[in-house]
């Protein structure tokens, strides 16, 4: 369950040395088909963050001041810091599975999106995911490009089913 603590608090952290394009996308997609992409992308960027480009790619869908608030690992207040957790704590160590039907998305006006759902947490090595948690991110929309501004990740447990 720690090792669990220690990946999700990676989630929090990490900026690279320049800064990453927000991710754009269609203009005709109803907001749920978008941030569904959206959360597809930025977490398969994630399971492949050994690849250094792919961790490139996992940072350019966070805003550069972005705040992330973990329940039990604290607050990390930017892409530079929640990164280097990323790179230290997670790529070759763990992958973020989301809770299939969990994913809820709900507009902001003149803002963006929120989306709140669950996930799992599953280790490399033995392909066991035993730490889950809720989680809630905002994201902010400028015309078609997305990015992350705030994320929360809450109610750490042990994973119920998959192992």
């Amino acid at each position: 369950m720690k090792a669990m603590l220690v990946v999700l608090a990676a989630l929090a952290g990490g900026n690279l040395a320049s800064a990453a394009e927000p991710r754009e996308t269609s203009p005709d997609a109803p907001l749920e088909q978008t941030i569904s992409a959206l959360d597809t992308a930025v977490f398969d960027a994630f399971n492949h963050c050994s690849d250094p480009g792919q961790l490139e790619k996992h940072a350019s869908y966070f805003a550069e001041n972005v705040e992330f608030y973990h329940d039990t690992g604290g607050v990390t207040w930017n892409r530079n810091d929640m990164l280097a957790n990323t790179r230290k704590y997670v790529c070759g160590n763990f992958t973020r599975e989301l809770v299939p039907g969990t994913l809820q998305v709900y507009p902001i006006k003149d803002f963006g999106a929120l989306s709140k759902g669950t996930h799992r947490f599953c280790q490399v090595s033995s392909g066991k995911c035993e730490g889950m948690a809720d989680f809630t991110i905002l994201w902010h929309q400028s015309g078609n490009r997305w990015e992350i501004t705030r994320v929360l990740s809450y109610g750490h447990r042990a994973a119920a089913g998959k192992s």
